[in-house]
């Protein structure tokens, strides 16, 4: 007898959960490196490349839960979120391109906390 495989589901809602937990932690990082950049003479290549990371995260991020998503039709909620998460990337990059910090802290700031929030969901899905 063999052992039972994963459904295709469950790979999927497990991919989805490593990119959150990805997500997570390089948003964590952002403030570290934003540290760096205020510290450091080339603080600023490691914030930029922190942000990238996040960006390009986040898509991986939506493209995971559309996985996710269509093999059981479930709600569409983790996509929105996930599709939400990727627009306040992209304002985040735009804000911090244009050095506009006033609105650029507080939006990293209430990212982590979703993100934060979110990986907490994801894992207590069964």
């Amino acid at each position: 007898m063999s052992a039972p495989t994963t459904t295709k589901r469950g790979n999927n809602l497990t991919f989805l959960r490593a990119v959150i937990a990805l997500q997570t932690l390089a948003v964590f990082a952002a403030p570290v490196t934003a540290g760096l950049l205020l510290t450091t003479p080339n603080g600023h290549v490691l914030h930029s490349a922190a942000a990238y990371t996040i960006f390009v995260v986040a898509v991986v991020h939506v493209a995971a839960a559309v996985l996710a998503w269509r093999p059981g039709g479930g709600s569409p909620r983790p996509v929105l979120q996930a599709a939400g998460f990727l627009a306040a990337t992209s304002a985040q990059v735009a804000l911090g391109i244009a050095h506009v910090t006033t609105l650029h802290v507080p939006l990293g700031v209430l990212m982590f906390g979703l993100s934060l929030l979110h990986l907490s969901r994801v894992l207590k899905t069964p």
